[in-house]
């Protein structure tokens, strides 16, 4: 465990990222904004979680001094389109064929940020779902599990044990939080 120099601030609703940094046993409080997920024309998707993750450090730069923040976002990019986080069982559904039986990428973009002094990390996963047959796609679907994650689905839940045949690189990324990432920067640039 490592002792931080500043109190940190997660600025994420997500309850993955809250679980995932409790487990990184680092003290931390949830403070969240709304802010305006819209990506311009001009930011490539690889770029796009990065983007969205300064968006929100951004958004809560006048309200921290002194305190360490982290804001993320992840997107999934398949066939160079970012899949977001699906608005309705159709949307889910589409999402989950277009991955079924190839390759996708997850990317989490963070900032790290205390007053001026930032850092930001853009980490990518290869995921590979094996062929989903249209039961499986609906099964999961209809749990409503897919509606609050980019690319309709999460690695750990049903969906993921039975789809997912491969991962290249680290699997909290695709939960939404690089974990060994966030930990090294953590440790060489703000620990005691």
């Amino acid at each position: 465990m490592i002792r931080l120099k500043y109190p940190v601030i997660l600025a994420s609703s997500s309850p993955r990222r809250k679980e995932l940094l409790e487990m990184l046993e680092i003290p931390f409080t949830v403070q969240t904004l709304e802010v305006e997920e819209n990506i311009p024309d001009h930011i490539s998707p690889k770029e796009s979680a990065l983007f969205l993750a300064k968006i929100k450090a951004d958004a809560h730069q006048h309200l921290v001094k002194n305190q360490l923040i982290i804001t993320a976002d992840t997107v999934v990019v398949a066939n160079n389109i970012v899949l977001g986080k699906p608005t309705n069982t159709q949307e889910a559904s589409d999402m989950l064929i277009t991955l079924s039986n190839s390759t996708h990428e997850v990317i989490t973009g963070v900032i790290i940020r205390v007053n001026k002094e930032e850092y930001a990390l853009n980490v990518s996963t290869k995921v590979t779902f094996s062929a989903l047959t249209s039961n499986e796609i609906n099964h999961y679907v209809q749990s409503d599990k897919a509606n609050d994650k980019a690319g309709a689905y999460g690695i750990q839940d049903w969906i993921g044990l039975i789809g997912i045949s491969s991962i290249e690189g680290s699997y909290y990324n695709v939960m939404g939080f690089p974990t060994f990432e966030v930990y090294e920067c953590l440790k060489k640039h703000f620990a005691i």
